[in-house]
């Protein structure tokens, strides 16, 4: 793992930190290297549940390192798109814990993760225009899929930057916390350990793609998916810890 990204593990969880607080967290091919590994290793450890990206220093992401730009790096992988992730994010959860900036690129890093905690003077935008580039990690195409298409054609034509009250308004975000955005970041988390990791993962599935399905064919093509989940130890654990009044004991099958 590259020294750029730092993780830890605990209780389940996955942390991911994106370490250039020098350089606010400006994504280079290292970390996106480090970010790709990270989400890897999330989906293949069985004993990881829930994923968090965030950025050491007081800074989620300020975008591309434009020095690196300059030089030809790109911090893109290919298949996975900008910082590792953009264009193939995890199976399991991913929760983006944001403090400070997420502009441009560390934008469309946040709004890749399926959940974002962040502190309530954290700042939001696609100032891309400013530098005669496009929001192109994602930024212009699936922006509009999280805000409403004005707000989302504001931000991208002006580059205006809007803070974490307007971006939890607008439901880009789950939750503003005065504090620390990865304690907060860590409470969800927890909650989302608690529960049956095939169902959440099958979930989220679900909830990503379905939106793509024909009308007519979406609740067959759910069954497919809902099917195995049923019928898995999980599922009879769960009715059981229910019945009992204790904890379940997943085991993920």
């Amino acid at each position: 793992m590259s020294e750029e990204v730092l993780t830890e593990v605990d209780n389940g969880v996955l942390i991911v930190t994106i370490n250039r607080p020098e350089a606010k967290n400006a994504m280079n091919k290292a970390a996106a290297e480090g970010i790709a590994a990270a989400m890897d290793r999330l989906d293949a450890d069985d004993d990881l549940r829930v994923g968090i990206l965030t950025g050491a220093g007081g800074t989620f992401c300020s975008g591309m390192d434009l020095k690196g730009f300059l030089r030809g790096e790109s911090p893109s992988i290919e298949g996975r798109g900008f910082g590792g992730v953009v264009q193939a994010p995890p199976k399991k959860p991913l929760i983006a814990a944001v403090e400070g900036y997420a502009l441009a690129g560390g934008l469309e890093l946040m709004i890749a993760c399926d959940l974002v905690v962040a502190n309530k003077e954290a700042k939001f935008g696609i100032p891309e225009a400013k530098r005669g580039l496009v929001a192109a990690a994602g930024g212009v195409m699936m922006l509009p899929d999280q805000i409403p298409e004005r707000v989302a054609m504001e931000l991208a034509l002006t580059g205006d930057f809007i803070g974490a009250d307007r971006a939890y308004e607008l439901g880009l975000i789950n939750r503003v916390v005065d504090g620390s955005a990865l304690i907060g970041a860590r409470e969800l988390a927890d909650r989302i350990v608690a529960n049956g990791p095939l169902a959440v993962r099958v979930s989220k599935q679900i909830i990503k793609e379905s939106r793509g399905w024909p009308m007519d064919e979406r609740y067959n093509r759910q069954a497919q998916l809902i099917a195995p989940v049923f019928v898995s130890e999980d599922a009879r654990e769960g009715a059981a810890a229910f019945a009992e009044k204790r904890k379940p004991n997943w085991k993920g099958k």
